[in-house]
């Protein structure tokens, strides 16, 4: 069948990837994609991934047998919708299912309706309101953007001061925009992040492997908060009782939850989770593949994704004995420089051949004069697979000069955590 993937950065670019080596997968396109999709997949760059009509009618004339929704926003305006009542079949949550993330009140109350143990919070839309419960509370704080901020809109006060100043940029300035109209304060929690990402039809759950991503810009965790600077999978720290009591705690009563409330969740629910010392707690879920998550994720996916997605939209996950390589994945994020706060675009990238088990995605580059150039922040993710964290590691970091662009930085202690368990 005539495949279409919805996006442009390095975890469509991934998803395109895997698509490709279905023998389901007749022609892969990827709208609007990036020069790295364009070697694997036919780009779509003349149509907005905003203009449902125009998807429409794209999906029509290539008899498109199924759409694939990569990033938040499409899914959040209801392409699903669109594509579904044109008989077009998606995979990917409804507008309402998509509410999960669109909206950090909504998942928050969700999370309290239906017993799914998450921090301490409170929601405002007013500026005053919210100064007197920070006078109240007696613990650090987590300050949050309702709506979809990409990815910029979780902001960790350090001081009193500080947190004063973040609620009235978002309340009073609008820094955020239409996303800022409410915001969540909750309680900040401490421990290991572990995100897992799991595959669902509406009922049934199976959960992909475990993984983690590293946030900060700099090494040893420090420096501003960023999309992300590298993953790897699985996660050690995550074991097997933690995933069985996740999946039980977690993933099916969110599944379940939002179907008994009318809204359906088909495709991908990641749950970003925290390891307190009293247990799981949610940080916050994503409707979607994880970026740059998906990455290191797909790459051990033994099971045909296609068929996979097929099986969610048609109900019948139950039936779809998912499997996974006993291997081990890393990626390494090559950023521009001056990201997060203001990265430099139009460099000029040279590219090595990679070895075997090795792949870079492109999540910020497009194509001027027969030449790849920098366009984003997040340029590069460049991932490598292996039997353990450790032969990946070594192997990304030995390639890395394979990829070259003026001002190119990256993290060197991507998995540190993983490697310091497995010594």
């Amino acid at each position: 069948m005539n495949i279409l993937i919805i996006g442009s950065g390095g975890r469509e670019h991934a998803i395109a990837w895997k698509v490709c080596q279905s023998p389901k997968a007749e022609r892969v396109f990827v709208l609007p994609g990036n020069p790295g999709t364009s070697q694997i997949a036919t780009n779509v760059d003349r149509v907005s991934a905003d203009d449902h009509a125009s998807i429409i009618g794209f999906c029509k004339a290539k008899q498109i047998g199924l759409v694939i929704v990569g990033p938040e926003v499409p899914l959040a305006n209801g392409l699903v919708d669109s594509l579904s009542e044109a008989g077009i079949r998606c995979f990917g949550p409804s507008k309402t299912a998509a509410e999960i993330e669109a909206s950090k009140v909504f998942s928050k109350d969700f999370m309290a309706r239906h017993n799914i143990l998450t921090a301490r919070y409170a929601t405002f839309t007013r500026l005053d309101d919210a100064l007197a419960h920070l006078d109240k509370v007696d613990y650090p704080i987590v300050i949050k953007a309702s709506g979809l901020a990409a990815g910029k809109g979780v902001i960790l006060p350090e001081t009193d001061g500080e947190a004063k100043s973040t609620l009235e940029d978002i309340l009073v300035n609008k820094v955020f925009g239409e996303a800022g109209i409410e915001v969540v304060i909750e309680e900040r929690m401490t421990g290991q992040e572990v995100s897992l990402m799991a595959f669902t039809d509406g009922t049934t759950v199976v959960p992909m492997v475990s993984a983690q991503d590293h946030k900060r810009l700099l090494d040893s965790d420090e420096g501003p908060n960023t999309g992300g600077m590298g993953a790897y999978a699985p996660a050690p720290i995550f074991t097997n009782d933690l995933l069985k009591e996740a999946i039980e705690k977690v993933l099916q009563p969110a599944v379940d939850g939002l179907r008994e409330e009318g809204r359906k969740f088909i495709g991908v629910l990641y749950a970003g989770l925290m390891l307190t010392p009293n247990g799981i707690r949610v940080l916050e879920f994503n409707c979607r593949f994880g970026d740059p998550e998906t990455q290191v994720v797909l790459p051990l996916l033994e099971t045909d994704l296609v068929e996979i997605a097929e099986a969610c939209v048609d109900g019948r996950l139950n039936e779809v004995n998912v499997q996974w390589k006993n291997n081990a994945a890393v990626c390494v994020v090559l950023a521009s420089k001056g990201y997060p706060e203001k990265p430099e675009k139009g460099q000029i990238v040279s590219f090595g051949e990679l070895p075997e088990n090795m792949i870079c995605f492109h999540a910020g580059t497009k194509t001027e004069n027969g030449n790849a150039i920098t366009s984003g922040g997040r340029v590069f993710g460049l991932t490598s697979w292996g039997n353990d964290i450790a032969s990946a590691v070594e192997k990304v970091y030995s390639n890395i000069d394979k990829v070259k662009f003026e001002g190119m930085q990256y993290r060197k202690d991507i998995a540190y955590r993983a490697l310091e368990g497995e010594k």
